[in-house]
């Protein structure tokens, strides 16, 4: 795992009224944007996906996201979430989830730390149009990065490549056996299942 990857909402003081409905949810009650992000225990903000209305939940805005387009066009090798256990019984299965929450609370930090360094994007956000909206926010996104970067807290250092070529088009067969893979429920428990065996025998043996 890389990160964590969660949702937050940017309060919308001067959404259109014709938007309004679109915009609010009930759980925030008035209009604002989601920001979906994927932070590392560094607070290295290592995805970035804004813009999608308030109204939507987190599930409905992974939808949405680009996260998956290098992987299902044949640019990246590999990539998953994996959800912690829903009722852990093994001490296994106890341990797996501590530690997913534990990465879990790394977004909610990196959120933290992004509206308290960057206050425009703590309070309401005042401008009408979207795409400027969603400038500011990345730009907040870029800066609070280049300061984890320079105060040296970075992990990994973000080394420039050539873009690779898409394999696969969308819509072709190969496109389509990616995206079947990737919505596959039987391998997400799989995976699980070797996650959660290489993080707890893996930190065992370390411990000996």
């Amino acid at each position: 795992m890389i990160g964590s990857i969660d949702c937050t909402h940017w309060k919308w003081k001067n959404c259109p009224v014709a938007w309004k409905g679109q915009y609010a949810s009930g759980h925030h009650g008035s209009p604002s944007l989601v920001l979906e992000a994927v932070a590392s225990q560094d607070l290295w903000i290592r995805h970035a996906f804004f813009g999608v209305a308030g109204s939507n939940n987190n599930a409905n805005v992974l939808d949405q996201s680009p996260i998956f387009d290098d992987l299902l066009n044949g640019k990246a090798p590999y990539a998953t979430f994996v959800k912690a256990f829903r009722h852990p019984v093994e001490e296994r299965d106890k341990f797996f989830k501590r530690r997913q929450e534990g990465a879990h609370k790394d977004v909610e930090r990196a959120f933290g730390v992004l509206k308290a360094k960057w206050h425009i994007v703590e309070h309401a956000a005042r401008p009408l149009d979207l795409e400027t909206l969603r400038y500011i926010m990345y730009a907040c996104i870029i800066m609070h990065n280049m300061v984890v970067e320079d105060k040296g807290r970075n992990i990994a250092y973000y080394i420039p490549t050539e873009p690779r070529h898409v394999q696969f088009q969308p819509g072709t067969a190969d496109y389509l056996h990616r995206v079947v893979d990737i919505q596959d429920a039987n391998k997400h428990i799989q995976l699980r299942e070797d996650l959660a065996d290489y993080i707890f025998y893996g930190n065992n043996n370390d411990n000996e």
